[in-house]
């Protein structure tokens, strides 16, 4: 399938390829919809083991943007980017200020944040360029590493799911697994520890396994062993595609609330789930904390006002639920439809 095929089959609005020599940057920034207003997403920094593998991924998690804002409520479009390379090796100042010139050829129709394999401290760098880059340092009057309200949005997120299972969002006694303990997923266990639940981790990085069990106190497994952790609640809190045929039959949960995006492989992975009795919490609503957090610098930022919309994302993973009961369907079949229904209603208006 060519370029322009793909495109189309996503429903997207533009893809801009950037390069710059010197610096070895090769970037691919993927704009879904500017319905409800300037595209806003993530730069990932990745080593991908082929350009047509980069281009596919960027083209999923803009998509999932776009549901992301729409579901949240935020006057965003979605937007993603992804910068091929090894983040640990390649990174370097030229790199960053040159595709912090690509952003801004785009005249804020893309408004770029930090994601896997960038910091704030990158976004610093891109802001030089451009005033199209959010979650900067706060000594730079920015709201900083978004991975705390992304975790604390998936708690929200966790206890309304528990209240629809469990009648209770009460979360001591409740065992946990989750996959992927990087910034996002640190965080998260650090706040069901505090609510003192049981928590099994692991994640391909055994630095970052050791770093949990010491700090957190927390059990781990191998990173092949947590699908069958027997649990309340399956969480995957590291890259997508993580639910699919091979991987739901070994689950041993009655739900999945986690920050990974994309985490169901196929559409088909949702019925999957639900076959088995599974609930899953679309990713897109309950991992929308840190779009919450960094769209607040764009009305001058206020982290009261942000923490307490990031909260709200228990009412929103509540309403999900509800619908989708009412309705019949899966809960992301519910929310991909709340997302389409406030896109074309509110988008529709002249901007």
């Amino acid at each position: 399938m060519g370029v322009f095929d793909r495109i189309t089959d996503h429903g997207h609005e533009q893809v801009v390829f950037g390069h710059d020599a010197v610096s070895g940057l090769r970037c691919i920034i993927a704009i879904h919809s500017t319905a409800l207003g300037p595209a806003l997403g993530g730069t990932r920094f990745y080593p991908y083991e082929s350009e047509d593998e980069a281009l596919v991924d960027v083209l999923r998690l803009s998509r999932g943007m776009t549901y992301k804002a729409a579901a949240a409520g935020l006057d965003l479009g979605g937007g993603k980017a992804v910068i091929i390379g090894d983040p640990g090796s390649a990174k370097n100042e030229r790199l960053f200020r040159a595709y912090g010139r690509v952003v801004n050829s785009l005249g804020g129709r893309y408004i770029t944040a930090e994601d896997v394999g960038t910091t704030t401290e990158d976004m610093e760098y891109i802001r030089r360029e451009t005033q199209w880059a959010l979650g900067t340092p706060v000594a730079e009057g920015g709201s900083g590493d978004p991975s705390p309200a992304t975790a604390r949005g998936l708690l929200a997120g966790l206890r309304a799911v528990c209240r629809y299972l469990w009648g209770t969002v009460e979360l001591a006694g409740r065992r946990l697994a989750v996959q992927g303990v990087g910034k996002v997923g640190f965080a998260y266990v650090r706040l069901l520890v505090e609510q003192r639940c049981e928590v099994v981790v692991t994640d391909a990085r055994d630095e970052a396994v050791q770093k949990a069990v010491a700090e957190l106190g927390v059990q781990s497994v191998a990173p092949a062993d947590i699908f069958s952790v027997d649990c309340d609640v399956f969480s995957p809190c590291a890259l997508g595609g993580i639910l699919n045929p091979d991987t739901i039959p070994q689950l041993s949960c009655e739900a999945v609330v986690g920050s990974a995006n994309n985490q169901l492989a196929t559409r088909e992975d949702a019925q999957r789930l639900a076959g088995r009795g599974i609930l899953y919490a679309p990713d897109f609503v309950v991992n929308a904390g840190g779009l919450i957090n960094v769209y607040d610098e764009l009305r001058g930022y206020s982290r009261t006002r942000a923490m307490h919309r990031v909260d709200g994302l228990f009412d929103a993973t509540a309403r999900i639920l509800e619908i989708a009961r009412a309705e019949g369907v899966e809960p992301v079949t519910a929310a991909e439809r709340l997302a389409e229904r406030r896109i074309q209603e509110v988008g529709s208006l002249a901007r």
